[in-house]
């Protein structure tokens, strides 16, 4: 029985984070009133002539930049001709024969996914579906053009994806590069961040590509791991039933958990692509370019690569801690400051992301500072408090802003670590559980554990491990049977 492999490409919309809109003035910011935010530019009214946001540019370069790109000497803009009710001019100002950035790359897992382009757009409209909704379904649409104009990078990759996991860590990983070099927030839910997937299967071992289809309406990246996945078996059942697959765009339905037809798929022919004649091309000043580059932050491979060699992290706990730029920046103000690397990332990868989930908060909305985080692993290994305590300490600091010498005083859990007070407690509980010590030195040596409880029950937990093992040892050592 022929086996069958997917092959897919993603193309990615990203909204750049400017302050004003592709070709003309008016504002960005999500949220406004229906149609509050648009001029005869963004609307198409006749005789209006666009003007290139720099910014979009700018933060173009800086994608390219960060995906291995080559950035273009010269970049022009062209008109793609299709008809929809929310792009008022009935033509989109995109780029296709002249991307600003072409043949990068992103690495996932050690695995090079490439870039075929990152091209500048704007943005169409957004339709409002409105009327008899809940009941028998919306019988009437509004369009909001607000988003009409609104710079749009399109990032295409090659069809070097093998698999769903694949897709999601690919949209994973640049939706943190967008965000560490700051040119997009990545907001899924609002749409800054949108993805379509082209998904088609071949024989195993064959190079030919198969018909493929786009899928639309992927929200999330759960969703965009689901629907390849159906896409996947549903072509695949398909061809080994003998019919062929269709070229066309599919939405995915997350209610049913399918892909429907759309509509048939378009080419670049169908769009009537032309050069933007009120547009003249762009010379990219290389001088200008070098000046972006220094403005480039550490990227998350980079970052990553960072934790694992210098700071000797676990590789999966520096993929965690570098998922989240908010995250990821505090633990390098913690560590700068003098913190444990390594309690540092335990207790961010382990209680403080339980604590935001739970919350439903970001890393940004907690009282935590990396002050903080410095004074509770100093406290640790100073032997003040234990590392149960240490929890304890960052449970609070996660609800409120505290001080940790306050809390610690004030929750009374500063450790014990006399040893005259500890060779007491570990006395009275060997005295106590005679049959016990017996047992220990008949070989079953699994009872230490059980004194070890015992000792820590009765200082209710205050007793420094490190010399409450070394006495039990001793005074074991010396027990009379």
């Amino acid at each position: 029985m022929t086996e069958y492999e997917p092959v897919i490409g993603l193309e990615v919309h990203a909204h750049l984070k400017t302050k004003s809109k592709a070709f003309c003035g008016c504002p960005t910011s999500f949220g406004a009133e229906p149609n509050t935010q648009v001029c005869p530019v963004c609307l198409g009214m006749p005789g209006v002539l666009p003007v290139v946001n720099k910014s979009m540019v700018a933060f173009a370069i800086k994608v390219g930049l960060a995906l291995d790109c080559t950035i273009s000497n010269t970049t022009k803009f062209d008109r793609k001709n299709y008809f929809y009710p929310d792009l008022p001019k009935g033509y989109q100002i995109s780029q296709y024969d002249e991307p600003i950035c072409k043949a990068g790359h992103i690495t996932i897992k050690n695995k090079k996914i490439r870039v075929h382009r990152a091209h500048m757009e704007e943005d169409a409209g957004k339709l409002v579906h409105a009327g008899a909704a809940g009941l028998h379904g919306s019988d009437y649409s509004l369009v909001d053009y607000n988003r009409g104009g609104v710079p749009l990078l399109e990032i295409v990759s090659e069809p070097d994806i093998t698999s769903p996991e694949e897709a999601r860590l690919y949209l994973t990983e640049l939706r943190n590069i967008l965000r560490y070099i700051d040119v997009c927030d990545g907001n899924l839910e609002e749409g800054s961040f949108r993805c379509d997937a082209n998904v088609s299967i071949r024989p195993v071992g064959t190079k030919e590509l198969g018909t493929r289809t786009e899928i639309k309406n992927l929200n999330s990246f759960r969703a965009v791991q689901r629907a390849i996945q159906y896409e996947i078996e549903r072509q695949t059942t398909l061809v080994e039933s003998g019919e062929k697959v269709v070229q066309q765009t599919r939405l995915w339905n997350d209610g049913d958990g399918k892909t429907h037809p759309m509509r048939s798929k378009e080419e670049a022919h169908d769009y009537r692509y032309f050069p933007e004649p009120d547009l003249v091309p762009l010379v990219i000043d290389k001088v200008w370019i070098e000046e972006l580059v220094k403005q480039m932050p550490e990227l998350p491979e980079a970052r990553r690569r960072r934790y694992v060699t210098e700071l000797k992290l676990a590789p999966d706990d520096a993929y965690v801690l570098v998922e989240s730029k908010e995250m990821s920046d505090f633990f390098d103000r913690a560590i700068k400051l003098g913190a444990s690397a390594k309690e540092t990332a335990n207790w961010l990868i382990g209680p403080t992301q339980a604590y935001l989930k739970e919350q439903k908060l970001g890393f940004d909305e907690l009282p935590l500072t990396p002050e903080n985080v410095r004074d509770l692993a100093t406290a640790v290994s100073r032997g003040t408090i234990s590392n149960t305590a240490a929890k304890q300490v960052l449970s609070e600091l996660l609800a409120k802003k505290s001080d940790v010498a306050a809390l610690i005083e004030k929750l009374g859990l500063t450790q014990v670590s006399d040893e005259g007070d500890l060779r007491k407690a570990v006395s009275e509980v060997l005295a106590a559980n005679p049959s016990q010590v017996a047992e220990f030195h008949q070989g079953r040596t699994k009872v230490r554990q059980f004194f070890f409880g015992e000792i820590m029950k009765g200082t209710k937990g205050k007793a420094n491990p490190q010399v409450v093992n070394k006495l039990l040892d001793e005074i074991l050592a010396t027990a009379k049977i």
